[in-house]
């Protein structure tokens, strides 16, 4: 099941992610608003069935106007130790999302709050789970190996021929790195932190994908079009 979680930054239009994005949106989703992500329901076509938060960034008014429409709501402190964002994701989980795809996560004023959803695709419970960070200009995901029975994590990266794919190491590096479909392969490579190796590579097949032997890696798309 997939699971739409709505955060508080830049969205982008609904035209603009379809554009970018084909087929973002399964038919069944479920769709959880973190606190003042509800804004964005509308404008993209989407029907909230869950609201997650302390109400900080929603205000007074529209949390009572989203009452009064009946969208179940889990009301919490505003002191805490997550985020509405990571409460959301959690919400998602418990109710048994295997695709999580966040919109909002990356825009809006606060880099940190950027940063910070960023960080979400290393949470535990996603383990296992297919966790995207989405925007009409870029789409985010965390590849994580060796896999349970510690072999080798691969991931399939579909999308336009040249687009732009970065592959941004994090902890310490990573190890054993292979790509198909891109200009620039890797085969069986380490990427080690700080250096910018891995950066603007780009796509030559629609089918591109890559594996990974150890260590965490950000996958980074943007429909952007460069010539190999």
């Amino acid at each position: 099941m997939q699971a739409i979680v709505l955060a508080d930054g830049d969205v982008g239009s609904r035209d603009a992610l379809d554009a970018a994005w084909p087929g973002w949106l399964e038919e069944d989703a479920i769709v959880i608003a973190a606190d003042g992500g509800a804004r964005h329901a509308e404008g993209l076509g989407l029907h909230l069935d869950l609201w997650v938060g302390d109400g900080d960034s929603i205000g007074e008014e529209p949390l009572e106007a989203l009452r009064a429409t009946g969208v179940p709501m889990i009301l919490v402190a505003e002191a805490k130790d997550e985020s509405d964002t990571e409460l959301a994701i959690g919400a998602a989980l418990d109710r048994g999302a295997d695709h999580i795809v966040i919109l909002g996560a990356l825009g809006g004023p606060r880099l940190d709050h950027a940063l910070a959803n960023i960080g979400l695709l290393a949470l535990p419970g996603l383990r296992g789970v297919v966790a995207t960070l989405l925007h009409p200009t870029a789409r985010l995901t965390l590849v994580s190996a060796p896999g349970t029975d510690g072999s080798a994590v691969h991931r399939s990266l579909p999308g336009p021929v040249g687009g732009l794919v970065s592959l941004l190491p994090q902890g310490d590096g990573v190890a054993g790195v292979t790509t198909h479909g891109l200009a620039y392969p890797l085969d069986d490579e380490p990427l080690p932190a700080g250096p910018a190796r891995g950066l603007s590579n780009v796509r030559v097949a629609v089918d591109a994908g890559l594996s990974l032997r150890a260590g965490r890696l950000i996958v980074f798309e943007s429909p952007a079009r460069l010539s190999p």
